[in-house]
């Protein structure tokens, strides 16, 4: 189960190698599911987007908040029950397939469903403010407070799920990471017998896998960086981490601790007098493998995480899809 941005994309642009390790992937017998918190374009639009990016991808092999939310309601209320779109196309179509019918807030429905939508007008999400705040149920699609974008992060989803909460006093039904609809919808669609969640961010990715009681995957490619990685107190930690979609297909060295010290494939770290410092030589996997474990073993000893300024990752060597 794949997070899009940050994993295999970053903006339009495909992270360097994704493409070949995922064919690899695939040749390997691994299903792969683009999963994404995003809710206002459909899976076949996702779907060409990968392909322009020279994945292969179809669009069944893309699950939106928006299909997990449409099946969250459609779990609740009979076929063609009507209910309240405040959100885009993504959203629609969702609703849609799930046999419900998507009205404009001004009409009579079941329930609300919001998600991200760049056209949402402030006098739908007055009248859907009001709604909710009368007692009509809400599903959201995603809580994410922020969306990439060609001029920088701005304002998600998340942020307008806060004003109709603080307005209504509602606290919604949320579909997305890290909540389970989402990546429950994407096992139930892809049939997976070990289902392994693979993403960027700490707070949907990998604390939406441990909420669905499925490993995970940490790749550094996107917006978690080395000081957030060490600081993971534990409970939110990833099962496994690399330094990118590289890491399906590499064996994870297993970890040897030493008198507080952490051995990983040719890598040694420990930290001393309150800083990490690393030292040996290895794959660059390996290294983030090291100083993670390092830095959580300190955390746990100390209640602090160490101070990782004066470390830089090993510069990325080229590599092909099997190396």
């Amino acid at each position: 189960m794949l997070d899009l941005d940050g994993v295999v994309y970053i903006g339009g642009q495909a992270v360097p190698g994704a493409a070949a390790w995922l064919a690899k992937s695939r040749a390997a017998g691994q299903r792969l599911a683009f999963v994404t918190n995003n809710a206002s374009r459909p899976p076949g639009k996702i779907a060409e987007h990968l392909r322009e990016l020279g994945v292969e991808a179809a669009a069944e092999d893309v699950i939106t908040s928006a299909q997990a939310a449409a099946r969250v309601l459609r779990g609740r209320y009979h076929e063609g029950a009507a209910v309240a779109l405040l959100g885009g196309a993504g959203l629609d179509e969702a609703l849609r397939a799930e046999g419900l019918v998507p009205v404009p807030v001004s009409e009579p429905a079941v329930a609300v469903v919001s998600g991200y939508g760049p056209d949402v007008l402030w006098r739908d999400i007055m009248r859907a403010a009001v709604l909710i705040r009368d007692g009509l149920p809400w599903v959201a699609s995603n809580g994410d407070l922020t969306i990439p974008t060609s001029f920088g992060a701005a304002p998600g989803h998340g942020v307008l799920v806060g004003l109709l909460s603080d307005f209504s006093g509602v606290q919604p039904v949320v579909a997305g990471k890290p909540q389970r609809p989402l990546l429950d919808e994407t096992i139930r669609r892809m049939g997976g017998r070990r289902p392994l969640m693979v993403g960027d961010r700490l707070d949907t990715d990998i604390d939406g896998a441990l909420n669905s009681g499925c490993d995970s995957l940490l790749v550094m490619t996107g917006v978690t960086d080395l000081a957030q990685l060490v600081a993971v107190p534990r409970g939110h930690r990833p099962s496994f981490v690399a330094a990118d979609l590289g890491g399906l297909l590499e064996a994870h060295s297993t970890v040897q601790v030493s008198a507080g010290e952490i051995a990983v494939g040719g890598w040694r770290a420990a930290v001393s007098s309150g800083r990490l410092e690393v030292a040996g030589e290895g794959g660059e996997g390996d290294w983030w493998r090291a100083v993670a474990s390092a830095g959580w073993l300190a955390l746990d000893e100390s209640g602090e995480p160490p101070d990782t300024r004066y470390l830089e990752p090993p510069r990325a060597q080229p590599r092909g899809p099997g190396r």
